[in-house]
């Protein structure tokens, strides 16, 4: 039982480290950004490059066996995925909608009109959605552990954790209004001069998950095949 805390610990403690390590190509490829925006959006690209390697790990090994030696990494991935978001989240409401619930659906008071508008259409739903992807999230990351599993059942515990999947496609609607359509001059922060860089990579990489999915669907499915028909009894001519 110690053994297993401990191999706990540093797994944790590795993964904790490759976060760090994610985080740095974004905060030093930003440095053009406002520091605040920079800060809760390195959180969030990194925190989505762990969703990634997450989602990926399980095609991996299907189609891959020797790739069989990352999937007990997939809890560890999973949870900081969930603590990087939560983190990211934290830092929007504080930072940009200052706890006002009306600032987080994209409505801004306007003095001229005495009355609140909608500044930037599908900023409040891409954050209903992110804020969907994230409470889905700490579902799972609560349940990620030998516990919940003996405390709901294999069969109840594999199927909440299904919800990964709605998890990274919510993540990706959310990702995709701010990588493309966001970051006007009603953000009350500086407009970045140049566009993302993270833009397309993040396509790409969101596109490999259900790609590499598939894939491994395609494997599973031609490996359950028989890989030769029966073969069909002839009688001779006696009848025998």
């Amino acid at each position: 039982m110690r053994k297993k805390k401990n191999n706990l610990f540093y797994r944790h403690l590795i993964v904790g480290f490759i976060t760090v390590i994610l985080t740095l190509p974004f905060w030093f490829g930003r440095l053009d950004w406002d520091p605040e925006m920079r800060f809760w959006r390195v959180v969030g690209d990194s925190s989505f490059l762990l969703l990634f390697f997450t989602m990926v790990i399980g095609p991996l090994a299907k189609m891959w066996p020797s790739a069989g030696k990352l999937v007990p990494w997939r809890r560890e991935t999973g949870i900081w995925f969930g603590l990087m978001a939560f983190l990211h989240t934290f830092l929007i409401w504080r930072g940009w909608a200052r706890w006002d619930v009306w600032r987080f659906l994209g409505y801004e008071y306007i003095p001229e009109l005495d009355r609140l508008a909608r500044l930037e259409p599908g900023f409040g739903l891409s954050n209903i959605i992110g804020m969907a992807a994230v409470l889905l999230t700490l579902a799972l990351v609560a349940t990620s552990s030998n516990w919940a599993v003996n405390r709901l059942g294999a069969s109840a515990w594999k199927w909440l954790q299904y919800g990964a999947y709605s998890v990274f496609y919510l993540v990706v609607l959310h990702a995709v209004y701010f990588l493309f359509l966001h970051y006007t001059l009603s953000f009350h922060r500086r407009v970045p001069d140049n566009p993302n860089w993270f833009r397309y990579p993040f396509l790409i990489l969101s596109l490999l998950v259900p790609l590499l999915q598939t894939a491994a669907f395609i494997k599973t499915v031609r490996q359950r095949q028989p890989a030769s028909r029966p073969k069909t009894i002839r009688r001779n001519r006696s009848g025998a």
